[in-house]
């Protein structure tokens, strides 16, 4: 019976998306992209996920201390087919993904959730009611 929902990734789709976050943070070490979005900037890349069949990968990455981060992954989408060249020698792979660089906004949404859980309406609602306690 086919499923209509996404199915979590595959450990095929897993393990070809780690080896190419692994190739792509080895690759940044070296500093080969010369473009002035990406001049000085420190490239992390918290996660790479890979299509199903394996011919696309988002990798998600977030300048250190997240400045200019939509110009970052913009100059790393101009260079992408550079980039993926130099990193297929790397990778024991069939086929090299296609990489689409996208900015990681998991940070932005934890920081987010943590300011709403502070905040005085939230904390205002957990605070045990103390009419409960005495009934």
């Amino acid at each position: 019976m086919p499923h209509s929902r996404k199915s979590a990734p595959s450990q095929r789709m897993l393990r070809v998306g780690e080896l190419v976050r692994h190739a792509l943070a080895t690759f940044f070490m070296r500093d080969e992209v010369e473009d002035p979005a990406l001049a000085g900037v420190t490239v992390t890349i918290p996660e790479v996920r890979v299509s199903a069949d394996l011919r696309h990968a988002s990798v998600f990455v977030m300048p250190l201390g997240g400045a200019h981060a939509g110009e970052v992954a913009e100059a790393l989408n101009r260079h992408q087919r550079f980039i993926r060249g130099a990193i297929s020698g790397e990778l024991d792979l069939k086929f090299i993904p296609e990489l689409k660089f996208e900015v990681d906004e998991s940070f932005a949404e934890a920081d987010r959730i943590e300011a709403l859980l502070k905040s005085e309406r939230v904390a205002r609602d957990l605070e045990p009611d103390h009419d409960e306690k005495s009934e």
